[in-house]
């Protein structure tokens, strides 16, 4: 493993030529107890953790995911989406997009069980918060006490 000086003076991971937040093709080879082990790039391992996983997924499976992190012991840690702050712009689109196809209104809140804000955007119950907030700062959306809204959607 190779540390790298980040140009804004953090020190950045380097394993095997991946780094974190790299974008990376990956395709399930096997289901494990904590999740799912992804070959990457055709050449190395890393594991999807079950809990980070919010759409099923079968051994065999291509697609694009993301290094979450490179560990100490030469293990990678992978995501399917983008990592940190990325991650939220990505899903404050996709939010919009589903408030625009709904009419302006999705029946879900911040109180909303983890599994139905799953089964509706594909993310977390975090991510959604942290997505929201975001949107609700940039004045586009409104909370409702049964959703959210649209700003200026009646």
């Amino acid at each position: 493993m190779v540390i790298i000086e980040h140009k804004k003076g953090r020190a950045k991971k380097e394993l095997a030529g991946f780094h974190e937040g790299q974008k990376v093709a990956l395709l399930i080879s096997a289901r494990k107890k904590m999740g799912f082990i992804a070959v990457i790039n055709g050449t190395h391992k890393g594991i999807l953790y079950e809990n980070e996983v919010f759409q099923p997924l079968k051994i065999g499976q291509e697609l694009d995911g993301f290094i979450k992190k490179l560990r100490d012991d030469k293990k990678i840690d992978l995501c399917l989406q983008k990592p940190g702050y990325k991650a939220i712009d990505a899903m404050s689109g996709k939010i919009m997009d589903e408030l625009q196809k709904q009419g302006g209104f999705i029946a879900v809140t911040d109180k909303s069980r983890p599994e139905v804000i799953a089964d509706i955007f594909g993310i977390s119950k975090k991510i959604f918060k942290k997505a929201i907030g975001n949107l609700y700062k940039k004045r586009l959306i409104t909370l409702e006490k049964d959703g959210i809204r649209l700003r200026g959607k009646k």
